[in-house]
This record gives structure tokens, C-alpha cells and sequence, in this order.
């Protein structure tokens, strides 16, 4: 994989919709942010991240650049944007303004997008551990629920690029939150192996989301760390990938 992003399967029986999870590669940061960081809080030149950006945007067919975001706070705090710009203490976007792109960076984080069919919604959702164990999917969802009447039914949702849980190992204070099917202990006392990405699934499926409507990512952060940004593997300094959904104008 050496392109700039990926597009997941599940949309693209969406004409309207233009989402995509980009990669580390076609950008022009340097080492160690080589080389598509689109990561604005990273110590990498705000010019250069600018310009990765409009290359992003660019390949992805999303030529306006009209594109929503936040800081993110490892919160469960949702936000319904209107217009483009970046805001600051939100960790999930939920648009139903055309033309308008929402999405999260993420290094090892789980981002969640989900397609409302019906009500035409979109929304962008990044989970580390603290937004997992918030049950931020299942906070967006309803919040898409009482202010869209969203019904589970008519929603598609992809489940990203994260740092799977052969490599995630926490202490019992995280781990604490997840349930036994999604974490195995460790031969260490105190240690564990989490899943963050199947904890997700099961949040959009225990909402109702069929299955079938449900793309998980088969890559790992850490194992494909050649093609996707990884915190944890490269010690902190290193880029951001970016997670979008939007609609197109009519």
C-alpha cells in the first residue's frame, strides 16, 4: 500500500459519500513524521501539515476542502456541526450539512465513521481507551438518534485502523473497563491485552446495526507501522491519519 488513503468498502455503494481513512504516504513531512502527517497538534511545520492536508483532500475527491473538526480530549463529548472550522473538547462530529467533511486524527486510536441512509447523517468518531470505555459510539449514536431520528437499521459504520490488541497491553485500571471477551490477561500480574476495535464493533451492533453493515479495518497501527502512524510503536513523536465522511451537494 503506498497510496495516500483507503477507502472504506462499506460506502462505496454511496455515491454521495466520500469517506476515507488516509495512510502515512504521498505527503511531505519529514522523518518522523514521514511522510502525510495531517496531524495539527504534532511538533511538525503547520505549513507543511496545511499542504498534506490539501493533498489528502485533494485525492479523496473533496476538492472545497470544507472539512470540520476538534481537538480532541479523550472524552465522550459529541458535537453537531454546521459549518466548517475547528473547535476544541469534542472526540465525535455529527453533520447533516452537504458539502460539509467531519473527521478525526488518530496514531493507534480507533476512528469510527457511520452513514445514516435515511436521514442522511454522517459522523466521525475517535475512541482511544477513555472514549471506548465512555461508550462514545453509543453516545453518538443516540445523540444522531434524538436529533436526526436515526434509526439503527439505516446506518452503515466502519470501524478503522487502530492498534490491535495483540499489541495493546494495559494495566488493570484500563482493563477494568473492558469486558472478558475483549481482553486477555498476561502472564505478567496486572497486565493485559485489550481490544479497543472489536469493543467498538459490538457498541455499533448492540445499538442494532446489522452486521452485514459493518466494515472492521484488518490492519494494526503497530504491525503495518510502514503504512499507518503508530504512537505507541514510534514512542510518542510521530504523525496523525485522518478519518472523514462527508456528503456531496445534490
Amino acid at each position: 500500500m503506498q497510496l495516500p488513503f483507503y477507502q472504506p468498502d462499506i460506502f462505496k455503494q454511496f455515491p454521495e459519500i466520500v469517506a476515507a481513512e488516509s495512510t502515512r504516504h504521498g505527503g511531505l513531512s519529514p522523518v518522523p513524521y514521514t511522510s502525510l502527517n495531517l496531524g495539527i497538534n504534532t511538533e511538525d511545520k503547520a505549513e507543511r501539515i496545511a499542504k498534506n492536508r490539501r493533498i489528502y483532500f485533494d485525492a479523496i475527491g473533496w476538492e472545497s476542502g470544507a472539512f470540520a473538526s476538534s481537538y480532541q480530549v479523550h472524552s465522550a463529548n459529541v458535537m453537531i456541526a454546521t459549518s466548517a472550522g475547528q473547535t476544541h473538547g469534542y472526540d465525535a462530529i455529527i453533520t447533516q450539512q452537504r458539502d460539509l467533511l467531519v473527521g478525526v486524527t488518530v496514531a493507534d486510536c480507533c476512528p469510527i465513521l457511520i452513514y445514516d441512509t435515511k436521514k442522511k447523517v454522517v459522523a466521525a468518531i475517535h475512541a482511544g481507551w477513555k472514549g471506548t470505555a465512555e461508550k462514545i459510539v453509543l453516545v453518538t449514536l443516540q445523540k444522531m438518534q434524538s436529533a436526526f431520528k436515526t434509526d439503527a437499521s439505516d446506518c452503515y459504520a466502519y470501524v478503522g485502523t487502530c492498534i490491535s490488541q495483540r499489541q495493546y497491553e494495559v494495566d488493570d485500571k484500563v482493563a477494568h473497563y473492558f469486558s472478558s471477551e475483549h481482553k486477555i490477561a498476561r502472564k505478567e500480574a496486572g497486565k493485559w491485552l485489550v481490544d479497543i476495535r472489536a469493543t467498538n464493533r459490538d457498541y455499533l451492533g448492540s445499538f442494532g446495526i446489522p452486521a452485514s453493515q459493518i466494515e472492521v479495518s484488518p490492519f494494526c497501527t503497530w504491525i503495518n507501522n510502514d503504512n499507518y502512524f503508530s504512537h505507541r510503536k514510534e514512542k510518542g513523536t510521530t504523525g496523525r491519519m485522518l478519518a472523514v465522511i462527508g456528503m456531496k451537494g445534490k
